[in-house]
Parts: C-alpha cells; sequence; structure tokens
C-alpha cells in the first residue's frame, strides 16, 4: 500500500476530497511521484504534467534546473504551500489558475479566474493577423483618409498614452508606456494635435498613419499585447465588458512592455468613431446549453462570460457585424477564433456583410477550422 494519506468527507453518499496531505518523501522526485498518483487516482486530466507544473511553481525551478533537482531533499519549508497546491488541483481548478501564469507566443502572461486561460490555438490566430496585415500593408502603414498629414487621432497618442482626449464615459484605457487613464471616447476628430504636445509620427507626416488594430474581447491581454509587442508600429486598443478582465491585461501589457489602449465597453461600442484598420476577437462562442458539459476546469473555473455564446455560440459574431457601422469604414483585415462545426456560419456572416473581397479558413493544429478571416484586398 502507497504511504499516502488523504483526508477524505462523506457528502451526499459520494467520497469527496477535502485535503492532500504529503507523506513523509525523502526527494523532489518521491514528492512528484506521490502528487502525480494522487491526481491520476482522482481522475484529474495530465496528473503528471499537472504535478510537474506545480512543482516548478512551488520551487521556482524551471527547464534543465527542474530535473537537476528532482533528486534533492524536498525543502520542509515548501511543504504547506505544495499540499495547498496540489488540493487545489485536485478539486479541478486549473494549473494556470494555481500558478498565475500561462505562456502565449512565447511571453509568460498573467492569468486568474477573471480571464480565459489562453490557448495554443489562439496563437496561430495571431500568425495569420500580422501575415495578412504584411501583404496588405507592405509599408506598415495605412493611408490618411481626408486628413492633412501631421494630424493626429485626439483618442490616443504616440505608443498608445492616453491623452486629455481620451477621457470620457466609454471605458478605461491603458498602456504600458504611461499611467492608465478613465474614459476612451474613441471619436476621431481631425485637427487634433499630438497628445501632450508630441509630435505626429513619421508615418503620418508622410501622408501615412499608423495601422490601428482593435481586440475585443481582451481577457488577459494575450492577443492584444502580443500584436503590439510584435508590431510595435501598430496602434493596439483592446475592450473587454469585465473591469477585471482589463486590469489583467494592463497588467501584463506592463510587464511584458507592450502599448496597448484598453477600453470598457460592450463589443465595438467602445470604439465608436476609431478608423480601424484591423479587428481581431477570441469571443465567447460555446452555446449556453453546452457548458454545463465542459471540462470541469473550464466549466467550474473559467469565467462564463468568457465561454458563453448565446443559444448557438454565434450571438457576438453576429452583433459585431452589426455594429460595423460604428467605426467609420470596416476594417480591411478582420480574424475571428471560433469554435467546432462554426466555421461555414461565421464565413457566411462575413460573406453577407459584403465588406471583404476573400474569406480564408485557417485549421488548428488538429486540423479543425479554428479561425476565419475576412480580408479587403
Amino acid at each position: 500500500m502507497r504511504n499516502r494519506r488523504i483526508c477524505w468527507k462523506r457528502e451526499n453518499n459520494a467520497l469527496k476530497q477535502s485535503a492532500y496531505i504529503m507523506p513523509q518523501v525523502q526527494s523532489i522526485r518521491e514528492a512528484f511521484a506521490e502528487a502525480s498518483s494522487f491526481l491520476s487516482d482522482l481522475g484529474v486530466s495530465e496528473p503528471q504534467r499537472s504535478s510537474q507544473l506545480l512543482l516548478e511553481h512551488v520551487l521556482d525551478l524551471s527547464g534543465a534546473a527542474y530535473y537537476m533537482a528532482l533528486a534533492d531533499p524536498f525543502p520542509a519549508d515548501k511543504r504547506e504551500q505544495w499540499e495547498i497546491a496540489v488540493t487545489r488541483r485536485a478539486g479541478g481548478e486549473p494549473v494556470q489558475y494555481i500558478t498565475g501564469e500561462q505562456e502565449f507566443y512565447g511571453r509568460p502572461f498573467e492569468v486568474t479566474p477573471d480571464v480565459l486561460i489562453p490557448r495554443p490555438e489562439t496563437e496561430l490566430l495571431v500568425e495569420a493577423v500580422l501575415r495578412y496585415a504584411a501583404e496588405l500593408w507592405p509599408e506598415g502603414a495605412a493611408e490618411l483618409a481626408g486628413k492633412p498629414a501631421g494630424t493626429a487621432d485626439k483618442t490616443g497618442g504616440k505608443n498608445g498614452a492616453c491623452g486629455d482626449g481620451a477621457r470620457g464615459e466609454a471605458g478605461t484605457c491603458a498602456a504600458a508606456s504611461g499611467p492608465a487613464c478613465s474614459g476612451g471616447t474613441a471619436a476621431d476628430e481631425p485637427g487634433a494635435a499630438g497628445v501632450q504636445g508630441e509630435r505626429p509620427d513619421a508615418a503620418e507626416r508622410g501622408g501615412l498613419r499608423r495601422l490601428t488594430a482593435i481586440d475585443i474581447g481582451a481577457g488577459s491581454g494575450a492577443i492584444s499585447v502580443t500584436l503590439a509587442a510584435e508590431a510595435p508600429a501598430w496602434r493596439v486598443l483592446a475592450g473587454d465588458i469585465s473591469p477585471a478582465a482589463l486590469a489583467v491585461a494592463g497588467r501584463n501589457a506592463e510587464r511584458l512592455g507592450a502599448a496597448v489602449e484598453l477600453r470598457l465597453g460592450d463589443l465595438l461600442e467602445p470604439f465608436k468613431g476609431l478608423e480601424t484598420d484591423i479587428l481581431v476577437s477570441n469571443p465567447p462562442y460555446i452555446p449556453g446549453a453546452d457548458i454545463a458539459g465542459l471540462q470541469r476546469e473550464v466549466r467550474d473555473h473559467e469565467p462564463r462570460t468568457a465561454l458563453d455564446g448565446g443559444e448557438d455560440g454565434l450571438d457576438p459574431y453576429r452583433r459585431m457585424m452589426e455594429q460595423l457601422p460604428l467605426l467609420p469604414a470596416p476594417p480591411r483585415l478582420v480574424g475571428f477564433e471560433l469554435g467546432f462545426g462554426q466555421a461555414e456560419q461565421v464565413a457566411a456572416l462575413l460573406t453577407a456583410a459584403g465588406h471583404w473581397s476573400e474569406i480564408v479558413t485557417v485549421p488548428d493544429l488538429a486540423g479543425i477550422p479554428r479561425h476565419v478571416l475576412g480580408i479587403a484586398r
């Protein structure tokens, strides 16, 4: 019999785990084996991977340093923290919420229960947006539409900093390059000078302007922060209906040195009047009736507002298409992530809108159609 003690309580005639108590182990390797077996017995998904990630977090080790330390004695002062972490995972809590971090596009992002955990397939959406943007705007900038060279948008300034013209009731705005500010009316007002007396960008002086990309449903900021980091010449904005999610996104932008303006509001509403070149979104797309059948890590722990896409999961896509008139013109590039079996319907929505000459479907690593893009050549 394995030398493991488990505290149990009986509730509604079913055994439920209350706490994990680590037995007396000699090494970190033994602690890993005991926790992996404990989680496996409880039916927790990926028990060995979970145990390793939690050990790396508790012991502040990673990569080669973790493997080199496996034979070392388990530190006594880490016992309580380790037991709490394993107990939380045994209860179905995702590892990422326990460690507070998830890697995305090679960068570490803070995650909390206020935001959806970034998935690897979303990296493919970012890659597609960057690739098609490079094709549409080979110079990395867009032509000014009816504005004299040297004018700037009143809602934001160089490197995404928020100026006084951005203050209002529509939402919140934050950037890694400056302090957060409340407001963000998103109204384009020709003739506004560069924010805080800054000179217009070089692109604007040449009759071009910075590309503007907006991310709908910012969450942790995985998409918007990555776009801003990979394309620093762009002006990147992100919106969410959750103030708590925007706070996480803002911390990630600051931590990773990315200039992202954050606005509080529903879908396109906080960006009313903003000249937009690129629209990207990974909105809630799970049909409401399907949520009860999701993996417990998702169903019981990730925010429902980031999951529930209405009766058929397509409500956010329809509403974004309906809200396009809020923008001065439809974005030339639109990219959406979507759920299983939804690609044809989302592509039909984009086709019906009539703004994009090319509709592209991008599969995920399993070959499942996962992203749909609209491109105006």
